[in-house]
Protein backbone atom coordinates (compact mmCIF):
# COMPACT_ATOMS: atom_id res chain seq x y z
CA UNK A 1 0.00 0.00 0.00
CA UNK A 2 0.84 3.41 -0.80
CA UNK A 3 -0.52 6.68 1.25
CA UNK A 4 -2.54 9.57 -1.04
CA UNK A 5 -0.26 12.05 -2.72
CA UNK A 6 0.80 14.92 -0.43
CA UNK A 7 2.86 17.96 0.42
CA UNK A 8 5.84 17.71 2.19
CA UNK A 9 6.73 20.04 4.41
CA UNK A 10 10.15 20.87 6.81
CA UNK A 11 10.17 23.62 8.91
CA UNK A 12 13.14 24.96 10.80
CA UNK A 13 11.98 26.25 13.46
CA UNK A 14 8.63 25.83 16.08
CA UNK A 15 7.09 29.20 14.43
CA UNK A 16 7.76 28.58 10.77
CA UNK A 17 5.83 24.96 11.73
CA UNK A 18 2.65 26.75 13.82
CA UNK A 19 2.98 28.95 10.84
CA UNK A 20 2.15 26.15 8.28
CA UNK A 21 -0.58 24.84 10.65
CA UNK A 22 -2.07 28.27 10.56
CA UNK A 23 -2.07 28.21 7.21
CA UNK A 24 -2.41 24.88 5.07
CA UNK A 25 -5.71 22.84 5.03
CA UNK A 26 -5.56 19.18 5.84
CA UNK A 27 -2.66 19.11 7.38
CA UNK A 28 -0.81 16.67 9.74
CA UNK A 29 2.42 16.83 12.03
CA UNK A 30 5.04 13.74 11.71
CA UNK A 31 6.75 13.15 14.34
CA UNK A 32 7.85 10.05 14.39
CA UNK A 33 6.17 8.39 11.78
CA UNK A 34 5.50 4.83 13.70
CA UNK A 35 1.72 5.21 13.76
CA UNK A 36 0.72 7.85 11.18
CA UNK A 37 2.75 6.38 8.12
CA UNK A 38 0.92 2.91 8.86
CA UNK A 39 -2.35 4.86 8.67
CA UNK A 40 -1.34 6.96 5.60
CA UNK A 41 -0.36 3.61 3.83
CA UNK A 42 -3.51 1.84 4.81
CA UNK A 43 -5.27 4.84 3.51
CA UNK A 44 -7.16 5.43 7.16
CA UNK A 45 -5.69 8.93 6.90
CA UNK A 46 -5.97 10.69 4.39
CA UNK A 47 -4.01 14.10 4.21
CA UNK A 48 -3.10 16.73 1.81
CA UNK A 49 -0.11 18.12 3.72
CA UNK A 50 2.40 16.32 5.99
CA UNK A 51 4.71 19.08 8.65
CA UNK A 52 7.78 16.80 9.30
CA UNK A 53 9.09 18.17 12.64
CA UNK A 54 12.37 16.23 12.51
CA UNK A 55 14.72 19.15 11.84
CA UNK A 56 12.99 22.03 14.50
CA UNK A 57 15.43 22.98 16.74
CA UNK A 58 14.64 22.86 20.57
CA UNK A 59 11.99 20.06 20.43
CA UNK A 60 13.89 17.66 21.48
CA UNK A 61 16.10 17.23 25.02
CA UNK A 62 15.54 15.91 28.54
CA UNK A 63 16.03 17.94 31.59
CA UNK A 64 15.52 18.07 35.36
CA UNK A 65 14.55 20.87 37.24
CA UNK A 66 13.77 20.40 40.90
CA UNK A 67 11.12 17.70 40.82
CA UNK A 68 10.02 17.97 37.18
CA UNK A 69 11.73 16.44 34.36
CA UNK A 70 10.98 18.02 31.37
CA UNK A 71 11.14 15.95 28.12
CA UNK A 72 11.46 17.30 24.44
CA UNK A 73 8.10 16.29 22.48
CA UNK A 74 10.42 15.11 19.39
CA UNK A 75 12.83 13.23 22.10
CA UNK A 76 13.15 9.62 20.35
CA UNK A 77 11.78 6.95 22.48
CA UNK A 78 15.01 4.90 22.56
CA UNK A 79 17.08 8.14 23.69
CA UNK A 80 14.56 8.43 26.87
CA UNK A 81 15.06 4.58 27.59
CA UNK A 82 19.03 4.80 27.80
CA UNK A 83 18.69 8.40 29.58
CA UNK A 84 20.39 8.63 33.35
CA UNK A 85 18.22 10.97 34.05
CA UNK A 86 15.01 9.16 33.43
CA UNK A 87 16.60 6.08 35.07
CA UNK A 88 16.78 7.90 37.83
CA UNK A 89 14.18 10.00 38.20
CA UNK A 90 11.29 8.61 36.25
CA UNK A 91 12.34 4.77 36.14
CA UNK A 92 8.29 3.79 35.54
CA UNK A 93 8.66 4.99 32.07
CA UNK A 94 12.15 3.35 31.44
CA UNK A 95 10.20 -0.16 32.46
CA UNK A 96 7.18 1.02 30.24
CA UNK A 97 9.57 1.93 27.23
CA UNK A 98 10.86 -1.49 26.83
CA UNK A 99 7.66 -2.61 26.20
CA UNK A 100 7.04 -0.29 23.16
CA UNK A 101 7.55 -2.08 20.01
CA UNK A 102 10.55 -3.15 18.96
CA UNK A 103 14.38 -1.40 18.68
CA UNK A 104 13.31 -0.19 15.50
CA UNK A 105 10.51 1.11 16.23
CA UNK A 106 11.52 3.33 19.43
CA UNK A 107 14.69 4.51 17.43
CA UNK A 108 12.38 6.68 15.54
CA UNK A 109 9.27 6.89 17.63
CA UNK A 110 9.07 10.37 19.66
CA UNK A 111 6.99 10.70 22.78
CA UNK A 112 5.11 13.50 21.95
CA UNK A 113 4.22 11.39 18.58
CA UNK A 114 3.29 8.80 20.67
CA UNK A 115 1.11 10.93 23.68
CA UNK A 116 -0.42 12.83 20.20
CA UNK A 117 -1.65 9.87 18.55
CA UNK A 118 -3.57 8.53 21.74
CA UNK A 119 -3.48 4.66 21.34
CA UNK A 120 -4.84 3.53 24.61
CA UNK A 121 -2.82 0.66 24.68
CA UNK A 122 0.40 2.81 24.92
CA UNK A 123 2.54 2.95 27.65
CA UNK A 124 4.06 6.29 27.20
CA UNK A 125 0.96 8.16 27.66
CA UNK A 126 0.02 5.88 30.57
CA UNK A 127 2.98 6.80 32.05
CA UNK A 128 2.11 10.36 32.49
CA UNK A 129 -1.10 9.81 33.52
CA UNK A 130 0.34 8.01 36.38
CA UNK A 131 2.57 10.77 36.67
CA UNK A 132 -0.24 13.59 36.72
CA UNK A 133 2.07 15.08 33.82
CA UNK A 134 1.87 18.29 32.33
CA UNK A 135 1.84 18.37 27.90
CA UNK A 136 2.96 22.11 26.95
CA UNK A 137 1.28 23.04 23.66
CA UNK A 138 2.00 25.21 21.13
CA UNK A 139 0.87 27.18 18.00
CA UNK A 140 0.88 30.61 15.92
CA UNK A 141 -1.41 31.81 19.19
CA UNK A 142 0.42 31.15 22.04
CA UNK A 143 1.45 28.62 23.96
CA UNK A 144 -0.78 26.80 26.87
CA UNK A 145 -0.61 23.98 29.50
CA UNK A 146 -2.77 21.25 29.62
CA UNK A 147 -3.06 18.71 32.60
CA UNK A 148 -2.78 14.97 31.42
CA UNK A 149 -5.92 14.37 32.81
CA UNK A 150 -7.43 16.57 30.23
CA UNK A 151 -5.33 15.45 27.46
CA UNK A 152 -7.08 12.45 26.14
CA UNK A 153 -10.71 13.10 25.39
CA UNK A 154 -12.03 10.52 23.44
CA UNK A 155 -10.56 7.74 21.12
CA UNK A 156 -7.61 8.64 19.34
CA UNK A 157 -8.50 12.02 19.87
CA UNK A 158 -6.46 14.44 22.18
CA UNK A 159 -7.02 18.00 23.66
CA UNK A 160 -4.53 18.88 20.46
CA UNK A 161 -6.33 21.25 18.06
CA UNK A 162 -5.38 20.58 14.20
CA UNK A 163 -3.06 23.86 14.06
CA UNK A 164 -1.46 22.86 17.60
CA UNK A 165 1.97 20.96 17.80
CA UNK A 166 2.99 19.40 21.42
CA UNK A 167 5.96 20.95 22.58
CA UNK A 168 6.86 19.36 25.63
CA UNK A 169 6.32 17.09 28.63
CA UNK A 170 5.94 18.04 32.17
CA UNK A 171 6.67 15.15 34.94
CA UNK A 172 6.43 15.35 38.63
CA UNK A 173 8.29 13.34 40.27
CA UNK A 174 7.89 11.33 43.29
CA UNK A 175 10.48 11.55 45.89
CA UNK A 176 13.83 8.82 46.05
CA UNK A 177 12.84 5.97 47.16
CA UNK A 178 9.64 5.60 45.23
CA UNK A 179 8.54 1.84 44.32
CA UNK A 180 7.37 1.66 40.26
CA UNK A 181 6.19 -1.13 38.04
CA UNK A 182 4.52 -1.52 34.64
CA UNK A 183 2.87 -5.06 33.83
CA UNK A 184 1.79 -5.53 30.19
CA UNK A 185 0.75 -8.53 28.56
CA UNK A 186 0.57 -8.87 25.02
CA UNK A 187 -0.30 -11.34 22.42
CA UNK A 188 3.34 -11.12 21.34
CA UNK A 189 6.42 -8.97 22.49
CA UNK A 190 6.32 -5.94 21.19
CA UNK A 191 2.60 -6.11 20.14
CA UNK A 192 -0.14 -3.69 21.21
CA UNK A 193 -1.38 -4.28 24.93
CA UNK A 194 -3.93 -6.36 25.97
CA UNK A 195 -4.20 -4.64 29.65
CA UNK A 196 -1.58 -2.74 30.75
CA UNK A 197 -0.80 -1.78 34.77
CA UNK A 198 1.22 0.90 36.00
CA UNK A 199 2.30 1.37 39.39
CA UNK A 200 3.76 3.80 41.93
CA UNK A 201 3.89 3.55 45.60
CA UNK A 202 5.84 6.16 48.65
CA UNK A 203 6.04 4.22 51.30
CA UNK A 204 6.91 5.63 55.00
CA UNK A 205 9.26 3.21 56.83
CA UNK A 206 6.58 1.14 59.00
CA UNK A 207 5.17 0.21 55.20
CA UNK A 208 2.53 2.31 55.33
CA UNK A 209 1.21 3.85 52.10
CA UNK A 210 1.69 7.65 51.92
CA UNK A 211 0.71 8.03 48.71
CA UNK A 212 -0.50 5.25 45.83
CA UNK A 213 -0.85 5.35 41.86
CA UNK A 214 -2.17 2.98 39.96
CA UNK A 215 -2.93 3.80 35.93
CA UNK A 216 -4.54 0.79 33.65
CA UNK A 217 -4.32 0.60 29.63
CA UNK A 218 -5.90 -1.08 27.09
CA UNK A 219 -9.36 -1.09 28.70
CA UNK A 220 -10.77 2.07 27.50
CA UNK A 221 -10.51 5.17 25.39
CA UNK A 222 -7.21 6.30 26.90
CA UNK A 223 -5.34 5.47 30.18
CA UNK A 224 -7.48 4.93 33.54
CA UNK A 225 -6.56 6.22 36.91
CA UNK A 226 -8.02 3.59 39.19
CA UNK A 227 -8.28 6.26 42.21
CA UNK A 228 -10.70 3.82 44.17
CA UNK A 229 -7.59 1.44 44.07
CA UNK A 230 -5.23 4.18 45.30
CA UNK A 231 -7.90 5.27 48.43
CA UNK A 232 -8.15 1.81 49.60
CA UNK A 233 -4.15 1.44 49.36
CA UNK A 234 -3.35 5.27 50.71
CA UNK A 235 -2.83 5.06 54.69
CA UNK A 236 -3.11 1.00 55.11
CA UNK A 237 -0.11 -0.69 55.86
CA UNK A 238 1.30 -2.28 52.62
CA UNK A 239 0.54 -6.19 52.50
CA UNK A 240 -0.56 -8.88 50.11
CA UNK A 241 -4.15 -8.56 51.78
CA UNK A 242 -4.31 -5.04 50.98
CA UNK A 243 -2.60 -5.00 47.27
CA UNK A 244 -5.49 -7.94 46.73
CA UNK A 245 -8.17 -5.68 47.99
CA UNK A 246 -7.09 -2.52 45.69
CA UNK A 247 -6.71 -4.44 42.03
CA UNK A 248 -10.31 -6.15 42.75
CA UNK A 249 -11.24 -2.37 42.59
CA UNK A 250 -10.71 -2.52 39.09
CA UNK A 251 -13.49 -5.14 38.77
CA UNK A 252 -16.13 -2.04 38.79
CA UNK A 253 -14.73 -0.85 35.60
CA UNK A 254 -16.49 -1.85 31.92
CA UNK A 255 -13.44 -2.38 29.78
CA UNK A 256 -13.78 -2.43 25.96
CA UNK A 257 -14.76 -5.59 24.23
CA UNK A 258 -13.14 -5.55 20.47
CA UNK A 259 -11.52 -8.75 18.43
CA UNK A 260 -8.12 -9.34 20.43
CA UNK A 261 -10.24 -9.68 23.77
CA UNK A 262 -13.40 -9.69 25.35
CA UNK A 263 -14.68 -7.07 28.29
CA UNK A 264 -14.71 -10.04 31.06
CA UNK A 265 -11.35 -11.10 29.86
CA UNK A 266 -9.26 -7.58 30.02
CA UNK A 267 -11.33 -7.49 33.46
CA UNK A 268 -9.80 -10.49 34.69
CA UNK A 269 -5.80 -9.25 33.50
CA UNK A 270 -6.60 -5.92 34.72
CA UNK A 271 -7.05 -6.99 38.08
CA UNK A 272 -4.29 -9.83 37.63
CA UNK A 273 -1.60 -7.21 36.57
CA UNK A 274 -2.80 -4.63 38.73
CA UNK A 275 -1.91 -6.82 41.29
CA UNK A 276 1.87 -7.79 40.03
CA UNK A 277 2.25 -3.50 39.74
CA UNK A 278 1.74 -3.07 43.37
CA UNK A 279 3.29 -5.85 44.71
CA UNK A 280 6.41 -5.57 42.64
CA UNK A 281 6.27 -1.77 42.92
CA UNK A 282 5.87 -2.30 46.86
CA UNK A 283 8.90 -4.70 46.55
CA UNK A 284 11.38 -1.89 45.14
CA UNK A 285 10.22 0.83 47.74
CA UNK A 286 10.90 -1.44 50.59
CA UNK A 287 14.35 -2.77 49.32
CA UNK A 288 14.99 1.34 49.69
CA UNK A 289 13.91 1.95 53.46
Amino acid sequence: MKPAPFDYHAPRSIEEAAGLLASLDNAKVLAGGQSLVPMMNFRYVIIDHIVDLAKVEGLAGISVTGAILRIGAMTRQRDLEFSPEVAQHCPLLREALSHVGHRQTRNRGTIGGSLAHADPAAEQPTVCAAHDAVIEIASARGTRRVPFAEFAVAFLTTAVEPDEIVTAIEIPLWPAGHGYSFHEFARRRGDFAIVGAAALLDLAPDQTVRRASLTLCGIATGPLRMTEAEQVLTGKRFDRGVAQAAAAAVKAITPVSDIHASAGYRRHLAEVLAFRALRDAAARCSARI
